[in-house]
């Protein structure tokens, strides 16, 4: 079962691994002639029914796989309209071809004849909401045929993820789907038929510029719709805390503050202009600070806990006291992750550990990512929180769901890097769930590194990856 947003992701990984979208394309358009083979002969009437974006496309296609039907075409729309490069190439092919294909810009042209067969392909699992015009009409007219319908990945006008309308939908007998089942499909009265179109089982497991598609952001956005963030750390070092919360408002968090002992609070200040400063009394963080700390955290959308704290018995007594009492979503890092198993919390938890720290927290690990995953993902079950398992390989996983992270390179065992991480993940777990923020913090971070490496070599600071890290959340790069 796969939701539609994250089908979007694995299109798009998918590419980036080098499978192009107009290969998926004529695979899922070949199950979609397949799947009209199922319900009539050759010889049989068949209308199809296209929009202008990708599951048009796959219409296109699947109209080329059955040359021996009386098939007709109509697109929903102008050409010139089409949304993608590929869909175009297919509507071009059919009508170069000089298959029976035309165009339908006013919904009272629609007529689709007497046919045996109708397949809907006009929207797709990415659209939501009540049809609209042409759409709408020819969703009715679609209903009213006496004919066999067979939609592409889902029918028109229904939620892929719920199985719910908004309005007219069409009404259908058949879906070919791709990849896996859509949560949404199981409400349907209709034969589903899941096609396997050639995306490598890669896709889903490793992260990639896919996994960045759900940080776009309205045009009509306001100060605060994308979180704050409170980083909690400081004392021993400075640098920490300072680092996590430059990263956090470069991943886009729209304010961030640090709460740290008011010893240190002057030097963490210094190091931006950009940092809001809530010094509390002493200079490490002890139990009669809990309550004010929590105070303050309850205000924000997540708390980065542990970059620079430091491992004093007070001090993890105090970590371990807020994270008891706290019900947020917290970043746990650094000398903070091993009170975590310890503890009986309803806080969401997102803990970033290393190798060394996994293992101080009573996991295991392996050399090998494979072995290394299915004791992250054990784990994590174990925990009941998202691990972030920093390495070679990254291995992101909540024991549901196991993501591996192959960005990065050696230059980034520079100390402040997993700083940095932990800045962003706190960031993006504003706007998406704690797997899915892990899993695109761990992306972006090491690309970021990338980028700095191939700029600098591998004398690289972890401050060379803040600035680095608004090009690598942009999912376009890649």
């Amino acid at each position: 079962m796969i939701t539609s947003d994250r089908m979007a992701a694995v299109d798009r990984n998918a590419e980036a691994l080098g499978v192009p979208r107009k290969q998926l394309m004529e695979s899922s358009g070949n199950a979609v002639a397949r799947g009209v083979r199922r319900l009539a002969d050759p010889g049989a009437a068949v209308a199809v029914v296209a929009g202008r974006g990708n599951n048009g496309g796959d219409a296109f296609v699947a109209a080329r796989f059955l040359d021996d039907y009386d098939v007709s075409v109509r697109l929903l729309g102008r050409p010139e309209s089409i949304a993608t490069d590929i869909a175009r190439e297919n509507w071009e092919a059919l009508r170069t071809a000089e298959y029976d294909a035309e165009t339908v810009t006013d919904s009272a042209d629609l007529d689709l004849a007497d046919p045996d067969v109708v397949v809907d392909g006009m929207l797709g699992t990415g659209v939501t909401g009540a049809l609209r015009e042409p759409a709408a009409t020819a969703a009715e007219a679609i209903n009213d045929l006496d004919a066999q319908v067979l939609s592409i990945d889902v029918p028109s006008g229904v939620d892929a993820d719920t199985g719910e309308s908004a309005g007219v939908a069409v009404d259908d007998d058949r879906v070919v789907t791709f990849h896996d089942e859509k949560p949404g499909l199981q409400a349907l009265d209709a034969d589903v038929t899941v096609a396997d179109i050639g995306i490598p089982e890669a896709a889903e497991r490793f992260t990639g510029p896919g996994d960045l598609l759900a940080l776009g952001r309205p045009s009509q956005s306001h100060k605060g719709d994308f979180g704050e963030v409170l980083v909690v750390g400081g004392g021993p070092y400075t640098g920490a805390p300072a680092l996590a919360a430059q990263s956090a408002l470069r991943a886009g968090a729209d304010l961030v503050r640090v709460a740290c002992p008011e010893s240190v609070a002057r030097e963490i200040q210094g190091y931006s202009e950009n940092l809001i400063l809530r010094p509390y009394d002493g200079d490490h963080l002890a139990s009669e600070h809990v309550e004010d700390v929590l105070s303050l955290a309850a205000e924000h959308d997540v708390a980065v806990l542990g970059p620079g704290l430091g491992n004093r018995e007070a001090t993890l007594a105090a970590v371990e006291e807020f994270l008891e009492e706290y019900d947020g979503t917290v970043v746990v890092d650094a000398d903070a992750l091993q009170v975590v198993p310890g503890i009986e919390t309803d806080a969401t938890l997102l803990c970033t550990p290393h190798q060394g720290e996994l293992r101080k927290m009573g996991g295991e690990t392996d050399d090998d990512w494979r072995a290394r995953s299915d004791l992250v993902a054990a784990f994590a079950d174990d925990l009941g929180h998202v691990l972030l398992v920093k390495g070679a390989y990254d291995v992101i996983s909540d024991g549901d769901e196991t993501r591996v992270n192959r960005t990065g390179n050696p230059g980034m065992t520079v100390g402040g890097t997993g700083d940095v991480l932990a800045g962003a993940a706190g960031a993006l777990a504003c706007v998406l769930p704690p797997l899915q923020a892990a899993a695109a913090a761990a992306y972006a971070n090491g690309r970021a590194g990338d980028e700095a490496v191939e700029a600098n070599g591998y004398g690289l600071l972890a401050t060379d990856l803040i600035d680095r890290l608004p090009a690598a959340l942009r999912s376009e790069t890649q």
